[in-house]
């Protein structure tokens, strides 16, 4: 097994683990398939594998599973399939015009496989919190303004009224993003422009589907 780096390093710009907001078994799991030394293009992923390190006393014991790991995890078979596919043509003294042809639309056929593999949509479920200015403010309004907001990519869903003291409340709300799609930087920016309602928004807990 080894890891899709690429992959890896484009997950954590944003994130401190694999998964949820604590070490995990998760990141356990990716951690011991790290070969070092980490090229300098993987900042992200040099970050995280010191941190976690950090934990090495505690890695039998972290919560969780590895499943999330799986997700930047080359099989083996998948590693060898692909070997076998591109290694089409063999080696031949002696190349003709015939194998230049048959090499061509091997490579032209392996090349349509590859773009014809479907690509998984990455996606979390966030839950994000919009504080108001006090407790005069208008939270249908607030509400409707922030569902008012529509980025390809985001689906808006449940949400709730929650009190956090003198009188004021604050609405917290759940929303499913394509990650490719939608930054949760930017769609912080556009609720914050409703200033008349917001005073602040939080990310309250994010998971991949």
């Amino acid at each position: 097994m080894s890891l899709n780096l690429d992959a890896l390093e484009a997950h954590l710009v944003t994130r401190s683990y694999i998964e949820g907001y604590a070490p995990s078994q998760a990141d356990v799991h990716v951690f011991k398939l790290v070969t070092q030394p980490i090229g300098s293009q993987y900042p992200h992923i040099t970050r995280w594998f010191a941190h976690i390190k950090s934990y090495s006393a505690e890695h039998d014991t972290l919560p969780g599973t590895s499943n999330a790991g799986q997700a930047f995890v080359v099989q083996a078979a998948e590693e060898k399939e692909e070997e076998e596919d591109i290694d089409l043509f063999g080696s031949d003294d002696e190349e003709s015009a015939e194998a230049e042809r048959i090499k061509a639309e091997r490579v032209a056929a392996y090349n349509a496989r590859k773009a014809n593999k479907p690509k998984a949509v990455a996606k979390s479920v966030v839950t994000l919190e919009v504080k108001p200015w006090d407790d005069e403010t208008d939270m249908k309004a607030l509400e409707d303004a922030v569902r008012s907001i529509s980025m390809e990519g985001l689906v808006w869903g449940a949400s709730k009224l929650v009190p956090i003291g003198y009188g004021i409340r604050k609405l917290q709300i759940t929303l499913v993003v394509e990650d490719e799609l939608v930054s949760l930087d930017e769609l912080q920016e556009k609720i914050s422009e409703f200033d008349d309602y917001v005073q602040s928004t939080d990310v309250a807990a994010m998971q991949k589907l």
